[in-house]
């Protein structure tokens, strides 16, 4: 187990050196990462980032663009030919045709490069013409970024930090019932493991339905051409006293170290230790809506998520000796169109209370962190409507379900965040002082003008604090 660590981290040099190399004399290259949590809106971001950097109407916040100095923007065939491309088109397609509609969600890794031509700024903008830098962006799902945080833990942690959990969830009922009535130092019987595994899932399944965030192994969502395979079938399991071998504990135990060593740590070499800026997209109005215990279950993951990344300054030298890290990270509230402008720096100042300890923690490490609301792709128009004498800033936009037009206003929430986490983090079972409701949202139809991207809210400022001070 050592020699292999020691082996992965010598290729990672070995890589990182190379890389750095390249970038530094040639052409630079920037990996920005692209993860969140369920239905946080991933796809629709990568879609209209691409979108609105090749055609940049509407892109006034990036000063690259506002100075004039991008000459052109293309796709190329992304570097890496062993990671499925992003369907861009496909994507693009479904938010943009004469039937718009949400896309699918991610469920596994995908990768695009766009490359732009840009004169450099400042002293060298005399001295130098335009020059090619690429940007690969990397779409994984954030189910499997919580999973890194399992190479630190050995299955019996793993399984009493678990089952501690699933005691006070309805959704674990059944398992832990099942769970209940098996022998776990009895001998291994496949159907056994199996029929566990499945209950399990199933849990994990209705666990993320309901608000959850907590619901590791991230596969086990997710499990692509992995579905039935023994490093999928495993479940947590309690045992007193010491676990012999060719029972159903011991062979539980060897497939979640199958599970790191053969799912985890290929994902953290291949893809995540190379990215050096990530955003982290937040659904942080659908927990809200869920209630205290969903925020709560939210604040944890996000310090969960941090906890996974290497943050600090990628400067050449540190690359060389310590391999890439994440210089910056944006930690993004989606679906601003959901409220009102005069609620989204409330909104802003939420997710910044939520993603406070992981800020921190990065901010120390040397690394650049930032949180806003924003909006991929604009869905809605704004509108004030009276109720009882009271002016309410609503929204307005087609309901997903039935394809009606309907003014929504979700409720006004607190100017401090403490009346939002407070509650959370003391257990609350409800929101005391008010319901925030959420209504899902079809895109809108659309009809852009040449040299427009699709209708946003703070992408251009999103991507300015992510790449702009490398255009």
């Amino acid at each position: 187990m050592v020699i292999s660590s020691l082996a992965d981290s010598l290729v990672r040099g070995v890589e990182t050196i190379g890389d750095s190399v390249s970038e530094t004399f040639f052409e630079p290259v920037i990996r920005l990462g692209v993860t969140g949590l369920a239905r946080s809106g991933k796809t629709v971001f990568i879609t209209s980032l691409v979108a609105n950097l090749l055609d940049r109407g509407r892109m006034t916040g990036l000063a690259a663009q506002q100075e004039g100095r991008i000459n052109a923007a293309y796709l190329q065939p992304q570097p890496d030919d062993t990671v499925p491309r992003f369907d861009y088109e496909s994507h693009l397609s479904a938010l943009t045709g004469p039937a718009p509609h949400w896309p699918d969600s991610t469920r596994a890794v995908s990768e695009l490069r766009l490359s732009f031509k840009a004169r450099p700024a400042g002293l060298l903008a005399g001295l130098q013409g335009p020059r090619t830098i690429h940007l690969d962006i990397v779409d994984y799902p954030g189910e499997w970024l919580l999973d890194l945080a399992l190479l630190d833990k050995s299955f019996e942690d793993w399984s009493q930090e678990t089952l501690t959990r699933m005691e006070t969830r309805a959704e674990a009922a059944e398992y832990l019932a099942q769970v209940n009535a098996t022998d776990p130092s009895g001998a291994h019987d496949e159907p056994t493991a199996q029929a566990l595994a499945s209950s399990f899932t199933t849990y994990l399944n209705q666990a993320r339905d309901v608000g959850f965030y907590d619901c590791t192994p991230g596969r086990f969502l997710l499990p692509g051409d992995l579905a039935g395979s023994p490093v999928l079938t495993f479940a947590p399991l309690a045992l007193s006293g010491q676990s012999r071998r060719k029972t159903l504990h011991r062979e539980m135990e060897r497939r979640f170290e199958a599970y790191k060593s053969q799912v985890v740590k290929p994902f953290f070499r291949d893809h995540f230790s190379r990215i050096d800026r990530q955003v982290v997209l937040v659904d942080a109005l659908g927990a809200i809506h869920k209630g205290p215990q969903a925020v709560e279950d939210m604040r944890r993951a996000m310090a969960d998520i941090l906890s996974a990344f290497r943050p600090g300054r990628n400067a050449w030298l540190s690359q060389l000796l310590l391999g890439k890290r994440v210089e910056r990270i944006l930690f993004a509230a989606t679906k601003a169109d959901h409220l009102h402008h005069t609620q989204h720096p409330r909104m802003t100042a939420i997710i910044e209370a939520l993603t406070r300890e992981a800020r921190d923690r990065a901010n120390f490490a040397g690394a650049q962190t930032a949180a806003l609301s924003l909006a991929s792709l604009r869905a809605t128009t704004e509108e004030l409507r009276s109720h009882n004498g009271v002016e309410l800033p609503c929204v307005r936009g087609t309901l997903l379900e039935s394809g009606k037009q309907a003014a929504f206003y979700p409720g006004e929430l607190p100017e401090d965040p403490a009346h939002l986490l407070g509650p959370a983090r003391n257990g609350a079972d409800s929101w005391l002082d008010e319901d925030y409701g959420f209504m899902a949202f079809a895109p809108a139809h659309l009809t852009l003008k040449p040299g427009d991207g699709p209708p946003h809210i703070r992408l251009d400022r999103a991507v300015q604090f992510l790449i702009g001070d490398r255009l």
